[in-house]
């Protein structure tokens, strides 16, 4: 029996869903596949015996294939449908990247944080991994905790419990063969636990010397504290949480800190989101 209220459709209306706004698929647009959760750069759009499909690209630089269906995408936050471009395609825009270099995801929304975890030193540490890595971090629901040293990291560890699926990642000031940090490091490094560090003796140094302004770091004499050294050879004044604010406004992307650090955090990052196997 055919309503007469509603016709031959027999959908009431406030059920009805609102048709998604047409957004053409250019080149360079970011945008989110709805189903899936994945982020990426339109690469291109192609016609296909399946029909009409759209490549992304994602912030490791990998490619997907996705179906252009109705309501298929969150732009910005807001559900779209990508339709092909018309005419003339315009020029491709450069996608807009994260402070750490990645593609920025205009309106993504923060990941639930997984059970895996970076570990870092201290508070400076994890302060200039939240400037240059934040944004990416957040999109991979990665948490990041800092330590007050790693004498009692085994401790740590052990309480974390780590496994396949609760990854733990450590970034480690001053790692180099034969130090008490090493040591430490080699405790604890296993299937799940990946441990790195970079050479500097404090994150300060970790930081470009031409991004502070500054022809370099000094070398403070052996005995003396570190970063009040530093700030007595560079004539700031003996606060050191003052200098390290003066520091960390410097960075405003990984341009202004040492590859050392970089590609250790990526390592991290990449260790601790890999899928459980």
């Amino acid at each position: 029996m055919r309503s007469r209220q509603y016709g031959p459709d027999l959908t009431p209306p406030w059920k009805k869903t609102a048709p998604a706004p047409e957004v053409p698929a250019e080149p360079g647009l970011v945008v989110e596949e709805i189903t899936t959760g994945y982020c990426g750069a339109v690469i291109r759009c192609e016609k296909t015996a399946q029909g009409v499909t759209v490549t992304l690209e994602d912030r490791f630089g990998k490619h997907r294939v996705f179906p252009m269906e109705p309501r298929g995408f969150l732009l910005e936050g807001r559900t779209v449908t990508l339709v092909r471009p018309v005419g003339a395609a315009p020029a491709p825009r450069t996608p807009a990247r994260t402070a750490s270099g990645s593609i920025a995801v205009p309106g993504a929304r923060a990941r639930v944080a997984r059970a895996g975890r970076i570990y870092v030193e201290g508070r400076h540490d994890a302060e200039l991994v939240e400037r240059v890595w934040g944004d990416d971090l957040r999109i991979e629901g990665v948490v990041v905790e800092y330590l007050e040293g790693i004498d009692d990291l085994p401790a740590i560890v052990a309480e974390f419990g780590p496994a396949p699926d609760a990854r733990l990642g450590v970034l480690v000031d001053h790692l180099v063969p034969g130090s008490k940090e090493s040591r430490i490091a080699a405790r604890v490094t296993g299937a799940d636990v990946l441990v790195v560090g970079h050479p500097y003796i404090d994150v300060w140094e970790a930081v470009k010397p031409s991004s502070v302004g500054i022809a370099g770091w000094p070398t403070v004499p052996r005995g003396e504290d570190w970063k009040t050294g530093i700030c007595r050879a560079l004539g700031w004044p003996p606060n050191t949480g003052a200098a390290w604010q003066r520091i960390l406004s410097s960075v405003n992307s990984y341009r202004d800190v040492e590859p050392a650090l970089l590609g250790r955090v990526e390592e991290l990052i990449d260790f601790v989101t890999a899928p459980a196997v």
